[in-house]
């Protein structure tokens, strides 16, 4: 039974919620109790008989052993294995033991469970946490495994731990982030490799918990004695407990319960409930962890429901889209439409229109002086229908010239001026901003070139060009825009990256919907750009270095790009902008930019991460340049703009 939905929107795994149980030899018993009985979606279930080791077999017999795994194939339907079982590996095994009978027998299990559980077409298994500190020889079992596994994932389970206390022992794990990136650097990144998270009574701090949403956390397992009792002896969690449980349902990362039941509850037998689940369970005839699920199901049911602005962007989450080349190419109507549909976006440029008029003109000469606005980059018209209804609200009388160069549009526009009465205020041009010879000079310039990076769409470079036709006093709207940088975490990025296995994409900047990623320190300016600028030695080449500090209670992380806004001032006090801090509310018409490293960059905790960023002009197209200085340096990526560009 699914967590609940809400407003019926929400299809998405973290609705789901499953259970730990141990071995039990009785498959089709086992799941019948834990799903029919306890409500639960799935059970992470051991596969094979915890007594069994390789080493202990009989030697030397000419007698086929059968491995013990808990049934055959045929006591479920294949169905039944695919959905609703995660299967369990041995938890005693320990492939870095100094013990080399048991490193041999962990290595000979490990890779028979896995065998096993790729048989059943299971979806995921669940690997033991390592052991102690050094985990290469289990890495490297687990990597060959991964080079010939099919679809099923690996969830390798990890500690929710961080302690920010340096005098503890030297044999305790002070930071199991450190143990996951060892891990996942020695298998190279694998897409196939995921984590599931022990989260235990204590939490981390909110810097150091906050990594983990960067990183391919796929399961968070939540023990029954992390729960707290409420006023009617029902299981709880912390505030804390609360916030991160909503953040694990916010990024789609199933829940798992482990353990006994540890509350003492009306109508639940103690000494049917003292066995794990999954042993003795025909006596129980109600699941003894099923409060744990009801309390579950009630955070999440209670979550608000999401926002018009964030069910249009479920779809793009952290998909990557090519940024638009709005000189080389002609937008289509799907495009239009969908940035036309931001209402936000189009109230702001009315609102700095208006502002203008009213500084333009003032009241006495409203009836009889007449401003000259134009819109470079018409596209199919809501900036001059903005404009309009601008002049309107102002009572100023304008004079529109709307410029665009994609005929297609300029077809749109010319329907507009007949369907709308704009005939005696709209003169449509079509033409390339920067080669069209206006006949009079303008008042305002009005344009909506920003990219997600502010100048990355060639906003300075067009509107360069177009404001000779704007008068030495004119008003241009935007009048300036700034780019940001960020470093992330973003494992879910990178890995659809590297799977395309060439330099070019890892050099290309992405415009992404960013949801699974973890931002490591606020937000900087990197270029500047102000308009009209009348400079006689002006230049749209930009060079920023920047010097990120990483919070120390964050513990180590690791960066594997930025991500990019841009904030603008329309008009005045009227601003538009994506940059987190100071983002407009309920604007969808820019998403982020991301700036990946071809190497990830494993930054230590307290420590500074450098940056050096560039803007590129050329002759024929503008492109950026960026690389990491410190700790250790990266290669410049993107030279000479061979991998990414946009063309003038």
């Amino acid at each position: 039974m699914p967590l609940g939905e809400r407003g019926g929107w929400d299809k998405s795994e973290s609705r789901y919620c499953g259970v730990e149980t141990d071995f039990n030899d009785d498959m089709p018993q086992l799941l019948s109790f834990n799903l029919s009985t306890g409500g639960f979606d799935f059970v992470v279930a051991t596969l094979m008989d915890p007594s069994y080791r390789p080493s202990m077999m009989e030697k030397g017999s000419s007698v086929s052993h059968v491995l013990p795994f808990a049934g055959s194939d045929l006591v479920l339907s294949p169905s039944q294995w695919s959905s609703h079982i995660v299967g369990k590996i041995s938890s005693w095994i320990d492939l870095d033991s100094e013990d080399e009978i048991l490193r041999m027998d962990s290595e000979t299990t490990l890779k028979q469970e896995i065998a096993w559980a790729s048989h059943l077409s299971l979806q995921a298994c669940l690997l033991p946490s390592p052991k102690g500190a050094s985990c290469a020889n289990y890495a490297r079992c687990v990597n060959q495994i991964l080079q010939s596994l099919n679809n099923m994932q690996l969830w390798l389970r990890i500690p929710l731990v961080k302690n920010d206390d340096d005098s503890m022992d030297c044999d305790q794990l002070s930071d199991s982030w450190e143990l996951w990136n060892s891990f996942r650097l020695h298998c190279e990144h694998h897409s196939q490799l995921s984590i599931a998270l022990d989260v235990l009574s204590s939490l981390p701090s909110a810097n150091s918990l906050g990594r983990w949403f960067g990183e391919p956390v796929r399961a968070a397992i939540i023990y029954t004695d992390s729960f707290l009792t409420n006023a009617r002896g029902y299981p709880c969690l912390s505030r804390c407990h609360q916030k991160l449980v909503t953040g694990f349902f916010n990024h789609s990362i199933q829940i798992v319960i482990s353990g006994k039941l540890v509350h003492s509850l009306p109508g639940v037998s103690s000494d049917s409930a003292a066995d794990n689940i999954g042993n003795n369970i025909e006596s129980a005839h109600r699941h003894p962890l099923r409060p744990y699920l009801d309390y579950i199901a009630y955070l999440y049911q209670r979550m608000d429901p999401l926002h018009e602005q964030e069910r249009f962007e479920l779809g793009y989450r952290d998909y990557l889209q090519s940024p638009l080349q709005p000189l080389m190419d002609n937008l289509e109507a799907q495009t239009y439409e969908t940035f036309e549909k931001d209402l936000v976006k189009y109230i702001q440029y009315q609102r700095a229109i208006g502002k203008a008029l009213l500084d333009r003109v003032p009241d006495e000469e409203a009836s009889s002086l007449t401003t000259v606005l134009m819109v470079v980059g018409a596209g199919r018209g809501p900036l001059v229908r903005a404009s309009l209804q601008a002049a309107e609200e102002t009572g100023r009388k304008l004079k529109v010239y709307a410029v665009e160069k994609n005929p297609n549009a300029v077809v749109t526009l010319h329907s507009l001026v007949r369907l709308e009465g704009w005939g005696n205020m709209v003169t449509i041009v079509s033409c390339d901003m920067r080669h069209w010879d206006a006949p009079e000079k303008a008042d305002i310039l009005v344009s909506e070139l920003l990219g997600s990076f502010g100048d990355n769409e060639l906003s300075p470079e067009c509107l360069e060009g177009a404001q000779r036709f704007l008068k030495q006093d004119g008003i241009s709207i935007p009048s300036s825009y700034t780019s940001f940088i960020q470093p992330v975490t973003a494992s879910k990025l990178h890995n659809s990256i590297k799977s395309h296995k060439d330099l070019v994409h890892f050099e290309t900047a992405y415009v992404v919907k960013v949801h699974s990623v973890a931002r490591l320190a606020p937000s900087q300016a990197v270029f500047t750009f102000t308009h009209p600028n009348f400079s006689t030695k002006k230049s749209n080449q930009r060079y920023k270095r920047l010097r990120f500090e990483i919070p120390v209670d964050t513990g180590s992380a690791m960066v594997h790009g930025f991500t990019g806004y841009f904030d603008a001032t329309l008009y005045k006090d009227v601003h538009l902008g994506i940059e987190p801090s100071t983002a407009t509310p309920n604007m969808f018409s820019w998403f982020a930019i991301f700036f990946p490293l071809r190497k990830p960059v494993c930054i230590q905790p307290g420590s500074t991460l450098e940056v050096h960023f560039w803007r590129c002009c050329g002759s024929t197209k503008v492109w950026y340049e960026w690389c990491v200085a410190s700790p250790y340096p990266s290669p410049i990526h993107n030279s000479n703009g061979r991998s990414y560009w946009v063309g003038l």
